[in-house]
């Protein structure tokens, strides 16, 4: 599966971004999907996951009651909404996908998009 990410740019702090992520083939539904950051500096970190059915959801303590993410499966696309955005949300994202059942927080996820990088003005 092919995995292009879209919608990052500059906000200001409190504002919102929602990134898009766009899956190619038809097994969209067999991956379980996830989107993780990357700061300057600093390593990568998972921000949240969505499981195959999108019932199960999972969330970094740093997004929790800011961000959310959804997915479609009939446009095979993964949103992250993200709200009341902080400088230190400052990253590259990326989104990924995984072959197993659980939504994991590790970088275990078999398929990468390239990244959109965020920026959060203070």
């Amino acid at each position: 599966v092919q995995l292009q990410a879209s919608g990052g740019g500059l906000v200001q702090a409190g504002g919102s971004l929602r990134l898009s992520c766009a899956a190619s083939g038809r097994t969209f539904e067999s991956y379980t999907m996830g989107w993780f950051r990357q700061a300057p500096g600093k390593e990568r970190e998972f921000v949240a996951g969505i499981s195959r059915s999108g019932i199960s959801t999972r969330l970094s303590d740093p997004v929790k009651g800011r961000f959310t993410i959804s997915r479609d499966g009939a446009k095979n696309t993964v949103a992250l909404q993200m709200n009341s955005l902080k400088p230190e949300d400052t990253a590259v994202y990326s989104c990924a996908a995984r072959r197993g059942l659980a939504v994991s927080t590790r970088t275990d996820y078999d398929y990468w998009g390239q990244g959109t990088l965020v920026t959060v003005s203070s």
